[in-house]
């Protein structure tokens, strides 16, 4: 599942004394929400997801049942709906009058599309000073826009490469990569002992572009990265540089064969499968992959030689040395969801048993700060650290693009690796799209 995952549990015992009492709730006009006398009561709820397997989807499964326990008479009607297909299926959905009352929220410019077309509630009377306190401003300030938020946030989940420790030890690599010149001598030394040095499910589009993502933030600086995006003009030239840095990267042959038709993470034979069976050494990925891994190893279990590192710095470059990119991700109401049983809902995703057994399920970090403290695993600790330590943090380009100029990015990226397309071909296409807009 891609950039985002989520959570479950019991009730913290600030949220309980809210559930039910008009004091915590938000002041609202819903008259199925305003507990006046005569007032239907909402009792059911729609809520889309994209754990489809394995621990994830049990997750979910137990915070709906759980939920529904602690609201006698509620029914929450769970869909987990496949990763990639789930904007598509959510952007019809939404303008349609089967919109999910409640649904994974990626933010950014897609977020901030649905609210200029009035497809979402304001969230903000659900965020209490608890959330404020447990979950970072800067989390809820991610998920604001024109000064309400829109989203719950539940996650954030930074990039980096996974590796398997066996065939790095068994390619005579001693120490992970920390610069991109240290990653092409790895994949040479990979590929001198038969190892194939990267699994790049590039059928799906998104994982292919990630490698342009990393490569732009590495050559651009924070300033220019953020003017382009507010500009929507792809004109400095980090820009170039880092698609020039990615044909590079092909030449070096460093991916599967059929890289083109492999999916990401369905199955033994998509990118994460292909590290989870030890087919290949190296992935780059979300925070989430340590999760998606797990459940594509023979025994279904964590795989054990499974480690991370940042995505390597390119040394003389202006992008800010330690800077990290990765997923916001959140839950949103849609416009006509029953407003306090979703903020009930929203609230009862991010306390810290929630969260944890959110960490527990997704082999990720949680974001709650409580949470935070089961963590165990080296690799999430050092994904933690990261974070806490960047000196700028990014979300995904393509969400942060919107989702007609961000399409055309992973689009164009898809196409260099097809040979098909080259750095200027790939600006060249995402100024169009923009142009469009």
């Amino acid at each position: 599942m891609k950039r985002a995952i989520r959570s479950v549990k019991a009730l913290s015992v600030a949220v309980v004394a809210c559930l039910g009492v008009a004091a915590c709730s938000p002041a609202t006009s819903d008259p199925a929400q305003t507990g006046s006398p005569g007032a239907p009561q909402a009792t059911e709820m729609t809520f889309w997801h994209n754990a489809t397997t394995g621990d994830g989807k049990a997750f979910w499964d137990n915070l709906v049942s759980e939920f529904e326990a602690s609201h006698p008479g509620v029914t929450i009607r769970a869909q987990a709906v496949q990763n990639e297909d789930f904007d598509g299926k959510l952007q019809t959905a939404l303008n349609s009058p089967d919109a999910p009352d409640v649904f994974m929220q990626r933010g950014g410019l897609k977020m901030h599309d649905m609210v200029d077309a009035g497809l979402l509630r304001d969230v903000s009377g659900a965020v209490t000073d608890t959330q404020r306190e447990e979950l970072g401003q800067g989390a809820i300030e991610a998920m604001t826009y024109q000064d309400k938020v829109w989203a719950m946030p539940d996650t954030i989940l930074p990039g980096g490469i996974w590796y398997s420790q066996d065939l790095f030890d068994k390619a005579g690599i001693t120490e992970a990569p920390k610069t991109m010149d240290d990653l092409f001598a790895a994949i040479d030394k990979l590929k001198a002992a038969g190892i194939t040095p990267i699994a790049l499910g590039a059928k799906d589009a998104w994982p292919a572009a990630h490698w342009y993502y990393w490569l732009a933030l590495r050559e651009c600086s924070p300033e220019t990265l953020d003017a382009t995006i507010e500009a929507r003009k792809f004109e400095d030239q980090c820009w170039t540089k880092a698609g020039e840095s990615l044909e590079k990267l092909v030449a070096a042959k460093p991916f599967q064969d059929g890289l083109l038709t492999t999916p990401a993470q369905q199955g033994a034979g998509s990118s994460a499968g292909l590290l989870a069976n030890h087919k290949a050494a190296m992935e780059l990925m979300g925070a989430w992959n340590a999760g998606v891994i797990k459940d594509l190893t023979p025994n279904k279990e964590p795989l054990a030689d499974l480690s991370w590192f940042p995505f390597p710095e390119i040394p003389g470059s202006k992008g800010a040395p330690g800077a990290v990119m990765g997923g916001m991700g959140g839950y949103s109401c849609s416009a006509d969801a029953p407003e306090q049983l979703c903020f009930e809902f929203l609230q009862t995703i991010v306390k810290a048993d929630s969260q944890i057994a959110y960490y527990k399920a997704f082999s990720v970090p949680p974001l709650n700060s409580k949470a935070k403290e089961a963590v165990t695993e080296p690799f999430n600790i050092a994904i933690m650290d990261g974070l806490a330590n960047a000196s700028f943090v990014s979300d995904w380009l393509d969400t942060r693009l919107g989702q007609n100029v961000g399409n055309a990015l992973n689009t164009a990226v898809v196409d260099l690796l097809a040979g098909k397309g080259d750095a200027q071909h790939l600006i060249d296409s995402v100024n169009a799209a923009a142009a469009k807009e």
